[in-house]
């Protein structure tokens, strides 16, 4: 059974839509800054800083710049991208994922020790 190509865009935009929610539910002070920053319209500055952020990235051998601009600006890119909503989406899931097992052994080394 075929989806209609609408409703696959609409399904990966609502999964990034997710992960972005789950970012300021684990960091409240980042809220208002993702909500103003994929607010409609805002592509015209999306796209400007999500390219600097990315070009930051690339030059993360500067010392003031760093690696991790890349994946932020490639963030930016895909809230207004839709080819790059699903890589993003899945790549943010399990990085959440690895991220709290790492957090999880951590805790049990501490209460082992």
């Amino acid at each position: 059974m075929a989806s209609d190509p609408d409703q696959i865009k609409d399904r990966t935009e609502r999964r990034l839509d997710r992960q972005f929610d789950d970012i300021a539910r684990r960091f409240p002070l980042m809220r208002r800054p993702l909500n103003a920053i994929r607010a409609r319209g805002w592509w015209i500055v999306r796209l400007p800083i999500a390219l600097l952020f990315i070009a930051g990235g690339i030059l993360s051998i500067l010392p003031f710049l760093g690696l991790w601009m890349l994946p932020v600006g490639l963030l930016l890119l895909a809230v207004d991208l839709p080819m790059l909503r699903g890589p993003m989406s899945n790549t943010m899931i399990r990085t959440r994922r690895r991220y709290d097992l790492w957090r999880r052994r951590r805790a049990r080394r501490k209460q082992s020790k």
